[in-house]
């Protein structure tokens, strides 16, 4: 059964798993997480545990963080501010149109990444013989989209927790205004919109339940037969499972999705005696062995007229 540890390699960034090996690192403590530029410093958020699942090849520790490798990670955060800032400047200075939203600083070799956002292409040349010079190393321009914008510099969303693209997704799905609309959102792209400016990825996270119900009642605009008589479909509330349905003899109802759907009609026509999810007023129901009918209630063939306004039970 392996072992399996998250660490993070910033206060607020995203989790990547990793297996401890030799290691016993706890929550806080500095570790060395094996990358292509060589060991990097990253701190343990979740504490190695059993897993029973394969999880596959996961990079081994390399093993705990000392003091010198500590103030490595520290010498290198400074020179990537230090980046960051001359890289700003320079950007304004050439007339650039792009956003500098981070940099990458390798130890190994010196060198800097500089990732930025742009409307369009963008000619750097210029700018990255500038970064040469002020820098002193070898310096690398990459532009990144929207989405992997937002997922870099991290962020607060709409909901008040950490942006979904900065902690736990690894992959970006495709997001349509469908659902949007099929989740009856209203249409504001100041509402739906997210840190990035596209659709937020939270849209996909309920949509599959929106397409099960669906396709499991009528749709809007059809007829249904619901206990309080036939009607037609004005709207699905999915979050409480129900069906709005306009009678045929006027007024409207609210209803289970298993008093419209035809599973449901099925078994009740079967099985008579089971419950309604929308008993109209006056309806005959059976629960525990008592029947309720218009006001009256039999209990093993006694008959007992309920007098209006009387409170306690049933004598």
């Amino acid at each position: 059964m392996p072992m399996m540890c998250a660490v993070a390699f910033s206060p607020r960034g995203k989790l990547y798993y990793a297996d401890p090996g030799s290691c016993s690192p706890r929550v806080g403590d500095r570790v060395l997480v094996p990358t292509e530029e060589g060991p990097e410093v990253a701190t343990c958020m979740w504490a190695p545990q059993w897993v029973s699942d394969d999880i596959g090849d996961l990079p081994v520790l390399v093993g705990m963080a000392d003091a010198s490798d500590i103030q490595r990670e520290q010498v290198s955060r400074r020179r990537r501010a230090r980046a960051r800032v001359a890289a700003r400047r320079l950007a304004r200075e050439h007339d650039l149109p792009m956003k500098i939203v981070g940099v990458d600083h390798v130890m190994a070799t010196g060198g800097y990444t500089v990732y930025f956002s742009a409307e369009g292409r963008v000619d750097f040349r210029e700018l990255v013989r500038d970064l040469n010079r002020t820098l002193v190393a070898r310096v690398q321009l990459r532009q990144l989209s929207a989405r992997d914008s937002a997922r870099v510099q991290g962020g607060i969303g709409s909901c008040g927790r950490d942006l979904c693209c900065a902690t736990f997704l690894n992959d970006f799905e495709p997001v349509s205004l469908r659902m949007a609309k099929e989740q009856n959102l209203a249409l504001n792209p100041m509402r739906i919109s997210g840190a990035c400016g596209r659709l937020m990825c939270c849209l996909r996270y309920e949509h599959p339940l929106y397409e099960e119900f669906a396709e499991a009642v009528p749709a809007v605009g059809d007829r249904a037969t619901t206990p309080h008589g036939a009607g037609r479909v004005v709207r699905h509330d999915v979050p409480r499972q129900q069906v709005v349905v306009v009678l045929d003899g006027g007024g409207r109802t609210s209803c289970d999705r298993a008093d419209v759907c035809a599973s449901r009609r099925v078994h009740d026509t079967a099985h008579p005696g089971g419950l309604a999810g929308c008993s109209p007023p006056g309806s005959t129901s059976t629960a525990g062995g008592e029947t309720t009918t218009g006001g009256e209630t039999t209990t093993g063939g006694e008959t007992m007229a309920l007098r209006e306004g009387r409170h306690g039970s049933k004598r």
